[in-house]
């Protein structure tokens, strides 16, 4: 069988085996489209069925979450953990706790998560979780109780050498605090590194709550310095105002940038002096309160529920919210306000049709699978600490944070020129350095 056709029949299997599942097929969709010239030069991983072993992960878990809430009703949760790949350690990746969350989304990010892992070097597998609970306006009470019945079946399959979960959307670390205590109390041991982005004040690592923005801009840069380009002067639009939008609003300032909007489902902000980055902290972490508050607490601001911040003339885009909400109108609108460079700091926020357009344009484009990698990176590095029981400066963490984002920006660019690409396809090289890797991997460790 022939690479091409090789390929077809993977796909054709996925959907026969995964129907529904649009995220997760869209993410095979996108790796697999990479990876002729690499099982062209390896024809080894056809042989030995790596491509087929890599789409099905190696353990899905599905289970009911039941919690009380503040009016004493009982209440039904779905929770989910994909554990997709240990070839390269144990199993790495968020919990997401968000309406929307579906066995399909996490399968997609957890396939994600496999190679956005093997990029960093880090000796950490893929996997992904979470449940259909929205935290959001429950009280703390209520995210507790729910946190507390998650863990009493999910604690069956993690820990620091198995799986180690993270948070994601709607898990910060209120919800991993609850989480920890409950996976202790159960297990009567203090094992830190079984959840990473703890606080630092017990056992987790500085520049991990920052790690995630901080990286996704340190691409950037990475990238923009290939034409001879920074973020000093430029002007930029970040998407999302949660945890990752924050930090990287905070270090496009700290590098010079103006960021001039941000979001959240309800609408964007506009503020032309630039986003005060410790109103919307307390804006969105204090108050818990919808962006369109911030413009109410600053004049120079203004709301609007209509439209999103990709139709604002920018220099920089950072879509740091959710998956497929940078769209071909977006991409157009941005392509055609010249837009340099877009990083993405979510998992896959652009659809298949945006990237089409950016890569047409000549746009620098950071996929999140290499783009958002100082996330997980950080949290590698936690665990690292954790594992020595020791806590390393801010200074010390966030140095080796952008150490490896330039690696991983350095990665992409080599490994795309390598097989045939141009430096600048940074889908290419992503997709074929951390499949290489996991691949070298699987190899070596039989079929299992």
């Amino acid at each position: 069988m022939n690479v091409r056709a090789h390929i077809d029949a993977v796909h054709a299997q996925i959907r026969r085996r995964d129907p529904g599942e649009a995220e997760f097929h869209q993410a095979v969709t996108e790796v697999l489209s990479s990876l002729a010239p690499a099982l062209e030069r390896h024809p080894e991983y056809v042989d030995t069925g790596i491509v087929e072993r890599l789409c099905e992960p190696e353990r899905q878990l599905t289970f009911r979450v039941p919690w009380v809430d503040d009016d004493g009703a009982v209440r039904v949760s779905r929770g989910f953990r994909i554990e997709f790949s240990s070839a390269l350690g144990p199993y790495k990746g968020g919990l997401r706790f968000h309406p929307s969350v579906n066995l399909g989304i996490v399968k997609f990010l957890g396939f994600e998560q496999i190679f956005k892992n093997a990029l960093t070097g880090m000796a950490i597998g893929g996997g992904k979780g979470g449940a259909d609970f929205a935290p959001r306006g429950r009280s703390d009470g209520e995210v507790m109780r729910f946190c507390q019945s998650f863990m009493t079946e999910l604690h069956r399959h993690v820990g620091e050498q198995t799986d180690v979960p993270a948070g994601d959307i709607g898990v910060g670390a209120r919800e991993i605090g609850y989480l920890f205590g409950q996976y202790k109390r159960i297990t009567n041991r203090f094992e830190a590194g079984v959840l990473t982005g703890k606080p630092v004040a017990w056992c987790g690592s500085p520049a991990r709550a920052e790690a995630t923005g901080y990286g996704t801009v340190y691409f950037a840069q990475e990238m923009l310095a290939t034409r001879g380009h920074g973020f000093d002067g430029r002007r930029v639009v970040v998407s999302g105002c949660g945890n990752v939008a924050i930090h990287a609003i905070e270090k496009s300032h700290a590098l010079g940038g103006r960021v001039v909007a941000c979001s959240d489902s309800s609408g964007y902000v506009v503020d032309e002096d630039g986003i005060d980055v410790e109103l919307l902290k307390e804006v969105k972490e204090v108050r818990r309160a919808r962006v369109a508050a911030y413009a109410q607490s600053k004049p120079t601001a203004r709301f609007s529920a209509r439209g999103t911040v990709y139709g604002l003339p920018c220099d920089i885009a950072l879509p740091c919210a959710t998956q497929n909400e940078l769209d071909r109108e977006d991409a157009v609108a941005l392509v055609k306000n010249g837009v340099l460079a877009v990083a993405e700091g979510a998992n896959m926020p652009c659809t298949p049709e945006a990237v089409r357009l950016f890569h047409e344009a000549g746009v620098l484009f950071g996929p999140g699978k290499a783009a958002n990698a100082g996330g997980v990176a950080t949290s590698a590095l936690e665990m690292q600490q954790n594992a020595a029981r020791e806590q390393w400066s801010f200074e010390q963490t966030e140095s080796r944070l952008a150490d490896i984002m330039r690696t991983v920006h350095s990665q992409c660019r080599e490994t795309a020129e390598d097989y045939g690409g141009t430096p600048d396809d940074y889908v290419l090289g992503a997709n074929i350095a951390g499949f290489l890797r996991v691949a070298d991997a699987m190899s070596a460790q039989g079929v299992v």
